[in-house]
């Protein structure tokens, strides 16, 4: 389905997986695992679709207010599913990238995404890029402490090479998607999303299917973009 309007750059909000546990009477734990397995997924099928980066938001930085049980239970997910995620990276050469902070994550999660980054930081055809104690404006701050330590001007081009995404060839997502009916960015991607396409899904996240993600890219494609002009 790739055509000159498909995008390059697919962000998605993955909102509702506790909502969703819920309405099935089951532990917020399951619609985690139940999410996970859906970006998986979604991972495969914004490849046939032609999405070149795919970005998921899967940790805020306000997301460790959280019950401390579910937060530990979510951290040993993300090991499990990173790992899965490897796999198919290896396989279909898709470079993996982390933004967010480092220090607040374990040693042990922290290096083995570094591994992950290492070993595929070779593959240029794809780019899954996952948001792990990720925030907008958390990530404006520390761009601005590191321009603190060098002298010279900055401007926008430059201001870019301090973000998280600065490794992306499409750094800026052309089209942000969040499910289970929440209509805010809540600081995703505060300075990227400056131009993007938003869409927002009725359904939980377990729910949102690789036909919606194909839905959400044919409604993306009747729009036209002016970017201010």
């Amino acid at each position: 389905m790739k055509t000159s309007l498909t995008p390059l750059h697919v962000a998605i909000i993955p909102d509702g997986n506790r909502r969703w546990a819920k309405h099935h009477g089951l532990p917020a734990f399951e619609g985690h695992r139940r999410g996970f397995n859906r970006a998986l997924e979604i991972v495969k099928k914004s490849r046939e679709l032609g999405i070149r980066t795919l970005t998921f938001w899967a940790f805020s930085t306000e997301n460790w207010k959280r019950d401390k049980t579910e937060v530990e239970n979510l951290m040993r997910l993300f090991y499990t599913m990173i790992n899965r995620f490897f796999k198919e990276a290896r396989k279909n050469e898709i470079r993996i990238i982390h933004i967010g902070r480092k220090d607040r994550i374990s040693a042990r999660l922290r290096s083995r995404i570094a591994d992950i980054e290492n070993k595929t930081k070779g593959f240029s055809r794809y780019y899954l890029v996952l948001a792990l104690d990720y925030g907008g404006h958390d990530e404006i701050l520390r761009a601005v402490h590191q321009i603190r330590k060098i002298d010279g001007q900055v401007d926008e081009k430059n201001f870019n090479s301090f973000l998280d995404t600065k490794a992306l060839p499409h750094p800026n997502p052309d089209l942000i998607i969040r499910t289970s009916n929440e209509m805010r960015l809540s600081g995703f991607m505060s300075w990227q999303s400056a131009y993007a396409e938003f869409l927002f899904s009725k359904k939980l996240f377990p729910d949102f299917s690789p036909d919606d993600l194909t839905a959400c890219i044919k409604e993306y494609q009747k729009r036209k973009r002016r970017f201010g002009r």
